[in-house]
């Protein structure tokens, strides 16, 4: 027995029974992508929704800048600015992280296999090809965080495809954890390390050590901006002990390695290093 295909009524009606359940809900066009933007937020002309890199819905009447464009909103949702994406529209989808959940996107029977034996049960709905598994609680999205798995929660959409069955449980560690990148290697790097002239005034290898031990820790505790504190870190090193010839090649290393570990690039230290230098005329 065939089914036939869901009309734009069908998908509208879907989406207004999700939203008064709290769930922030889209259409998705042919190929179950979001709708590009329209003419006026063409290449974010609009400047509200640049790139979509920050959270918060989308401003503009019509559903635009992909999962941003996900309400709760009735009047937005049944509005003339939506009518022809419902009348295009291929199915419905949501922004799970808006609506306070992660979905585990299994792409095969592997995966599933992989989620059974790792993942706490949870709220489980079938899809075309695989399953996704419902989590409370929101995170980082990521594709292909291992074969067949994706993961959609903040600044993502997923298709809705049912409630599924189960009892949605809490974000496990488990997850989280397939998104957390791993540091890359410390590559050594050939800058310049400055020379000096003369007696070193510091006297003691004690004080500059302590200078470069609390220069990492620095760098290390650095919650945001890393870069800005990379740099202002080596300026100050190298104001304090760049010109009397007690800081020598190891002694960067240490800092790069540091600065490496959260995250910046040996180029970034290269570059931070060489400005700090030319910041203090060395």
């Amino acid at each position: 027995m065939t089914h036939p295909a869901p009309t734009r009524r069908d998908h509208l009606s879907t989406a207004l029974r999700l939203a008064a359940d709290g769930l922030p809900v889209l259409p998705l066009h042919k190929g179950k992508v979001p709708f590009a933007n329209c003419p006026v937020c063409l290449y974010t002309s609009c400047g509200g929704r640049p790139n979509m890199k920050t959270p918060g819905p989308c401003q503009c009447p019509r559903p635009c800048h992909g999962w941003a464009a996900a309400t709760v909103n009735p009047a937005i949702i049944d509005s003339p600015g939506w009518a022809t994406a419902w009348r295009q529209a291929e199915a419905v989808a949501f922004c799970p992280g808006e609506a306070g959940v992660t979905v585990v996107d299994l792409d095969h029977a592997d995966a599933i296999t992989w989620a059974r034996r790792t993942l706490p049960a949870t709220r489980t709905v079938p899809t075309t090809r695989g399953e996704h598994w419902i989590y409370r609680g929101t995170m980082q999205s990521a594709n292909a965080v291992r074969p067949g798995v994706d993961i959609k929660s903040t600044m993502s959409y997923a298709r809705w495809r049912g409630p599924g069955t189960g009892t949605t449980t809490a974000l496990p560690d488990v997850v989280r954890a397939l998104v957390v990148k791993k540091p890359s290697p410390v590559r050594p790097v050939a800058v310049p390390v400055p020379t000096g002239g003369g007696e070193c005034p510091h006297r003691s290898p004690a004080y500059l050590e302590h200078g470069i031990t609390m220069a990492e820790q620095r760098i290390t505790g650095a919650a945001s901006g890393v870069h800005a504190t990379v740099y202002r870190t080596f300026l100050a090193v190298l104001s304090t002990h760049g010109r009397c010839g007690c800081l020598t090649e190891t002694h960067m290393q240490r800092l790069f390695a540091a600065a490496q570990a959260k995250g910046e690039s040996p180029r970034h230290c290269t570059d931070a290093w060489t400005n700090a230098r030319t910041a203090l005329g060395m």
